[in-house]
């Protein structure tokens, strides 16, 4: 076989370090992200917090820039009348899930619900999140898993490998591993070939973690016949991977909910407002007047920490775009619940709100993980406006969030004498149009916290 060079073209995405911070600053919730920016200001002299109303500032946009200045008072009222009610106490509704207690199973389960379309899958799916541990990792037998599942269901192995690699690439990526080599590996697999050090880390992942961790770096690389410039650029790379993803779902101490939008009804449209918040920053002018006036290592190193700071204000400026983008958008396709309640709540998906934002899925993951938005109906997070559908006698869907607010009511409004039965329930949405079957029904009770009509009983 003759050597012979070939030029190639292609395109593809390098993961730069200004995109790991871009994507890094995207997850973390509003109070996350308002320590980390105060780390920033701490450790780099070229930044500090800018206060609201100034100029230069980012990552936030100041709800006062407009003439009409609302009171709590008069937002919650709106344009168009009194205070909106649903039928629960302002207590209730004012009290949303926090990131704290939404675990790292829930978190894949709610993508599984937004990835398959078939209840089978979602059952073996469902198996797959149940037998991973709290760190991420799938310890027990693959094989196992379909004896996990009813005997009705004849599930195959290759059905059980097909829905755990599809696990594997939900957020935060790393989940579903065996091993801690497949974990880093699942990471490093989205990574641009243009990444320093790539191809060395996915083999030293593959089979030399032990190696890694034992052996002087001079004596691996001669190992492995690679200069030890190459093998610390590919050890830095794994360093800077997870090697427990799913740690940081787990045992976090509960964190207050802070809005970072704010839907307001203006002149009979649902408008959003990005919340004021702490998180803006700005280039300390002393500082920057002091480049080139002074020693060469001082003027080297307020170089390289004005750089840096210019990446963080960007990085938080895409991540205040994305966010307001993301929430806008919701706030659209959601906008009959604003109106009306939970009963109007339409089905949503992240593929259906990715592709007119031209994101990819897994932005809209981040860009709703621990965000909320404010609204006259209570505060949400945002993932609360995705919902799978439930199919209705016209052709369409019903938001699972819709079912169990009509199921609710219903229960709200039984006679005390004779409370319905889940069929009875069933047959109620039946003839509202809702083809829903007997035993989603109990799910969506139980789901509410609502007992069997047997438990409830004449009251």
């Amino acid at each position: 076989m003759k050597a012979a060079l070939q030029a190639k073209l292609g395109t593809g995405l390098a993961l730069t370090p200004q995109l790991r911070q871009a994507i890094r600053l995207l997850q973390l919730s509003q109070l996350e992200l308002e320590a980390e920016l105060q780390a920033a200001v701490e450790s780099n002299p070229l930044l500090e917090l800018a206060e609201p109303g100034d100029e230069g500032g980012s990552g936030a946009i100041d709800d006062t820039d407009s003439a009409e200045v609302h009171t709590d008072e008069e937002w919650a009222l709106g344009d168009d009348g009194p205070p909106v009610r649903d039928g629960h106490d302002d207590d209730e509704r004012e009290r949303p899930e926090t990131g704290a207690e939404t675990g790292l199973h829930e978190h894949l389960r709610w993508q599984l619900r937004m990835s398959v379309h078939s209840a089978r899958d979602a059952a073996i799916g469902e198996a797959v999140i149940d037998a991973l541990d709290d760190d991420g990792y799938l310890r027990e037998p693959l094989g196992a898993l379909p004896a996990a599942l009813p005997a009705t269901l004849a599930v195959t192995l290759d059905e059980v490998r097909a829905l755990l690699r599809l696990v594997q690439q939900f957020d935060p990526l790393g989940c579903g591993a065996r091993d801690l080599g497949e974990c880093l590996a699942l990471q490093l697999a989205p990574l641009s070939e243009d990444t320093p050090g790539l191809a060395l880390a996915r083999r030293l992942a593959a089979g030399h973690l032990d190696a890694v961790a034992r052996q002087r770096p001079d004596k691996l690389a001669a190992g492995l016949a690679v200069e030890p410039g190459a093998l610390a650029e590919a050890v830095a790379l794994l360093k800077s991977l997870d090697p427990k993803p799913g740690a940081r779902f787990g045992g976090a101490p509960a964190e207050y909910v802070q809005p970072d939008a704010i839907a307001i009804k203006q002149r009979g449209v649902w408008r959003v407002r990005m919340a004021r918040s702490a998180s803006a920053l700005r280039l300390n002018a002393h500082y920057q007047r002091l480049i080139g006036h002074c020693s060469r290592d001082d003027d080297t190193y307020l170089r390289g920490q004005l750089q840096e700071a210019r990446w963080l204000i960007k990085a938080l400026e895409s991540r205040g775009d994305t966010l307001q983008r993301v929430a806008e958008a919701i706030v659209r396709a959601q906008s009959a619940f604003l109106d009306h309640g939970p009963e109007a709540m339409r089905p949503l998906t992240l593929r259906e709100l990715a592709e007119p934002l031209h994101l990819h899925e897994s932005t809209i993951s981040r860009a709703t993980t621990r965000k909320y938005l404010r609204t006259p109906r209570g505060t949400f997070e945002f993932k609360f406006f995705f919902n799978s559908g439930v199919a209705t006698e016209h052709g369409g869907a019903a938001a699972s969030t819709a079912v169990q607010a009509m199921i609710r009511k219903l229960i709200d409004s039984e006679p005390p004498a004779r409370p319905l039965s889940d069929q009875a329930l069933a047959d109620a949405l039946k003839a509202a149009g809702v083809n829903v079957a007997r035993r989603t029904v109990a799910k969506y009770r139980e789901g509410l916290g609502l007992p069997p009509s047997s438990e409830r009983g004449p009251r």
